[in-house]
């Protein structure tokens, strides 16, 4: 048994303050953490002398040269920032526990489906330990070595999935180690464990520390003293100490530490090798880190998002800038596909402010929302928060902003009369991210009819002419391309702003896929004008139906076994347990869902609403022998209220949730039949679904609407 850790952190020992760049620094380690994986992705798995061979020095991204995407879906990003959320579900405790950060793979992993490589059990450790917890074996055990085996527990994953948990805990390895134990034991064990900790140490440290020798040695004392690990990074911190350059040392680590020394598809000791190795040859600078850590191999977009989070909060947004134009291309985007399909299309911003306000929740301070909540708000410098420009250039700039100091630049020039320019964001995914490949790519859009958006837009002073602005939507159609839909617009003279605010009229049953602000010239035009801020509120006012097309189908995550749409638009089938067909935002709240179901063979049967994935949500089932429930999900299910109904298979019946606060009506036919309130952990916001246990369900439309005042 290896000794005890050097350090063990004291949980009654106060959290260190939040250091004043903090924002700035989170932001840069996110932004290093995509930066990183989408650079490293098209080569995964290759070798350094392959890599040599067909790319060269890797020193910026390569995505063109392999004709594939820049931006993509990639479980180091996705398990990141969705496995984090385990804090907020849990209320930001200090005590959440490994089997409730466990719980929340449950809740926002759809099984062969999203966030994990589904290799199979002994194949890939993360669905071995997917099904050991979906059969019951709950975390530390369900990745352990004595259930798992030592090969299986001591790959990657554990790592890749880890910078958070140092992102939250600025300057205090300690909590940051701790923390990565916690997370890393759901699914790995061992050496894995102890590089998760070392590298959300890493993380935590850089956040004050600069010098590479001290930071690594801030790190390296939570793990034991014996550890493979601690020799290992002994070893290349020598090799470096000697003057060997990194390609020398590189082939010392390949002939030590290599893949022919350790079992599995992707061991954690040879990747980890890495991330020390480009550390201590960077010399301090982020492009260089990345350089080394994608043109020595292996598992190339892991260890290069590692490195990246690392660099990224070491040197701030400058020392991202400082080289070539990392930001531009990728304009902040980022995909998280999970069982709660509202956070899919989100952005390294929005990903910063989780982070952030889950670290100051820890010290019982409220959260930053800058701009009164906005949704996109560019309050952080460079940021466009997924925005891009037809006819037009988008930058973030200084100043323009009557609630805080930063907004987003519209440039145009030369804008013949009759034409138009506009900057527009995504709400759902575009019809080229759908043809991307690799991890699947399931969402809700982020915006539905009924809801209103607003945005403030301010035109330059020195315009030479009036300009039109107005709100535009891209709408899916029947040929499943995008059709845009103007909405309420302004004159602005030079200098002046206006707010803009839209109520989206019922557009049908088709997704929204983007939003955002159109200039219109009646003569030909240069200028600029400033967006302030764009979002939206309210609850929806949608009719969920079966339309020309297949984007009606995809914006419904699907958590059954399949989703047929011949006969019912809707013909659900659940082979084992429950599953859920999902959509909308976990920023809805109060709202009224229903829909006529025809249940088949199920055990029950229903709708659900305020669903935050497969095991958070409120549902009115009905129940096979007779009767009627209302149930909620949250670790665990439990009947809130029932009552007898007869009811018959293949019956069709209409039910209807209405959620208002902490009371939950339920309503059969027509008529109110059960009604609770739920002041015990209630669940405050959230999509809609049908759901289903075991067996078979159809209905035509779901419709989600506004409660009557």
């Amino acid at each position: 048994m290896p000794s005890p850790p050097a350090l063990s952190p004291n949980p009654k020992s106060p959290l260190p303050k939040m250091q004043p760049d903090y924002l700035e620094r989170t932001y840069a380690g996110v932004l290093g953490k995509i930066i990183g994986v989408y650079l490293g992705r098209p080569f995964e798995g290759w070798s350094h002398a392959e890599i040599l061979d067909k790319l060269g020095e890797v020193d910026y991204y390569v995505n063109d040269r392999l004709n594939v995407p820049l931006v993509v879906t990639d479980d180091d990003i996705s398990g990141t920032f969705t496995f984090l959320r385990a804090l907020a579900d849990y209320g930001n405790s200090s005590t959440l526990t490994p089997e409730q950060i466990g719980q929340t793979w449950m809740n926002y992993i759809i099984e062969n489906r999203t966030i994990l490589w589904w290799g199979g059990l002994g194949m890939s450790t993360e669905h071995t330990a997917f099904l050991r917890m979906k059969h019951g074996i709950m975390p530390p055990s369900s990745g352990s070595i004595e259930k798992n085996g030592q090969v299986v527990a001591e790959q990657i994953g554990a790592q890749i999935f880890i910078d958070g948990w140092g992102l939250i805990h600025p300057g205090d390895p300690e909590r940051a180690a701790d923390f990565a134990r916690r997370a890393g034991s759901v699914s790995h064990d061992g050496v894995a464990i102890h590089c998760a900790q070392i590298v959300a140490a890493l993380v935590a440290q850089a956040f004050v520390e600069s010098d590479l020798d001290r930071l690594i040695d801030s790190a390296i004392r939570y793990i034991p003293r014996d550890s493979l690990i601690q020799r290992m990074i002994s070893d290349i911190r020598e090799w470096h100490a000697e003057g060997l350059d990194w390609k020398a040392g590189f082939n010392k680590i390949e002939g030590h530490y290599g893949y022919d020394k350790y079992g599995g598809n992707c061991h954690t000791v040879p990747n980890h090798a890495i991330i020390i190795h480009a550390l201590l040859h960077s010399r301090g600078d982020f492009q260089r880190a990345l350089t080394i850590a994608n043109t020595c191999g292996w598992d190339t977009d892991c260890n290069s998002g590692n490195v990246g989070c690392i660099m990224g909060v070491r040197n701030g947004l400058s020392g991202i800038n400082s080289g070539p134009d990392w930001r531009g291309p990728i304009g902040d985007k980022i995909y998280l596909p999970t069982a709660d399909g509202g956070r899919c299309i989100s952005n390294a911003v929005t990903e910063t402010f989780h982070v952030i306000n889950a670290a100051r929740a820890l010290r019982d301070l409220g959260p930053v929302s800058p701009k009164g909540g906005a949704r996109f708000h560019f309050e952080l410098p460079g940021s466009v928060q997924g925005f891009h420009g037809a006819n037009c250039q988008v930058s973030n700039v200084e100043g323009h902003s009557a609630l805080g100091s930063r907004a987003l630049s519209i440039q145009y020039n030369e804008l013949a009369a009759g034409t138009y320019a506009k900057a527009q964001t995504d709400t759902f995914p575009s019809p080229d991210a759908k043809k991307m490949g690799g991890y699947d790519l399931v969402a809700s859009p982020t915006l539905y009819s009924g809801q209103t958006i607003r945005a403030r837009v301010v035109a330059d002073s020195q315009n030479e002419t009036v300009v039109i602005v107005a709100l535009e939507i891209g709408r899916y159609g029947e040929d499943d391309g995008i059709h845009a839909f103007d909405g309420s617009s302004e004159t602005l003279f030079p200098g002046d702003a206006a707010e803009l605010e839209w109520t989206l009229p019922d557009i049908g049953a088709y997704p929204i896929a983007e939003v955002g602000i159109k200039v219109l010239a009646d003569q030909a035009i240069s200028g600029a004008v400033y967006l302030d801020y764009l979002t939206w509120e309210g609850a929806p006012n949608v009719v969920f139906m079966k339309t020309e097309g297949t984007s009606w189908k995809s914006q419904w995550v699907c958590g059954v076994s399949e989703h047929a749409t011949w006969g019912e638009p809707f013909r659900l089938v659940q082979n084992e347990g429950t599953g859920l067909l999902m959509t909308g935002c976990r920023e809805w709240t109060d709202y009224r869902v229903e829909a006529s179901v025809t249940p088949h063979l199920v055990v029950t049967g229903g709708i659900a609403a305020r669903v935050q994935g497969m095991k958070r949500y409120y549902a009115l089932v009905l129940v096979r022998g007779g009767g009627v429930r209302l149930i909620k999900a949250l670790d665990g299910v439990s009947v809130m209220a029932e009552a007898s109904f007869t009811w018959q298979l293949g019956e069709t019946h209409e039910l209807a949730i209405e959620v208002c606060g902490s009371c939950i009506k339920g309503f059969v036919n027509g008529q109110l039949t059960l009604e609770v309130e739920d002041n015990d952990c209630p669940l405050t916001g959230g999509g809609v679904a049908l759901i289903l246990t075991e067996g078979r369900m159809a209905t035509t439309e779901v419709r989600v609407h506004p409660l009557l005042s």
